[in-house]
């Protein structure tokens, strides 16, 4: 994924949605205040289960896939909250991009709530990391890596709920 690309060509992003769009993956969904609810309450329960295990640091393997999906409900909730449904990862980021990143006017209200290139980054790069976690054989997230991304995520998630209760 060029993070860069769908910032700077808006055409770009429009046809990556447009092919998720037309796969089904991405929908116009009715306003939905439970589901956005749903998703910040398991965001949050992530949360409280990667703090209740992340002394144990012979699981930073997990605390990642743990952090990346407490940061994926929260992302969930601001697609919903725009009336979308998502049934890809990549496919979410391009709708928090449009929908949280592209209007000057939302932006300019939003001011320092608005969803940007760093919390873009940081959802690819948990992501890339989950992956990782997940899949691969070693164990390769240290004690620093894993409160880069707590922080990270924390700050994220208050974003959402400042954003959804505007």
């Amino acid at each position: 994924m060029d993070i860069n690309r769908l910032f700077e060509d808006k055409n770009y992003l429009e046809k990556e949605i447009e092919i998720f769009i037309n796969k089904k993956h991405i929908k116009i969904i009715k306003p939905n205040k439970e589901l956005i609810e749903s998703h910040l309450k398991k965001a949050r329960h992530n949360l409280e289960f990667y703090k209740l295990n992340k002394q144990h640091n012979k699981f930073n393997d997990w605390l990642i896939v743990t952090l990346y999906y407490s940061l994926y409900h929260s992302a969930l909730a601001l697609i919903t909250n725009k009336n979308y449904a998502s049934k890809n990862h990549y496919a979410t980021i391009l709708i928090l991009i449009k929908e949280y990143s592209i209007t000057k006017d939302e932006a300019k209200l939003l001011n320092e709530l608005s969803i940007n290139k760093d919390d873009a980054e940081l959802y690819t790069s948990l992501k890339d990391d989950r992956h990782d976690a997940s899949y691969q054989t070693n164990i390769k997230f240290d004690d620093k890596t894993i409160i880069y991304y707590e922080n990270k995520v924390l700050e994220f998630i208050n974003k959402t709920e400042e954003l959804i209760t505007q």
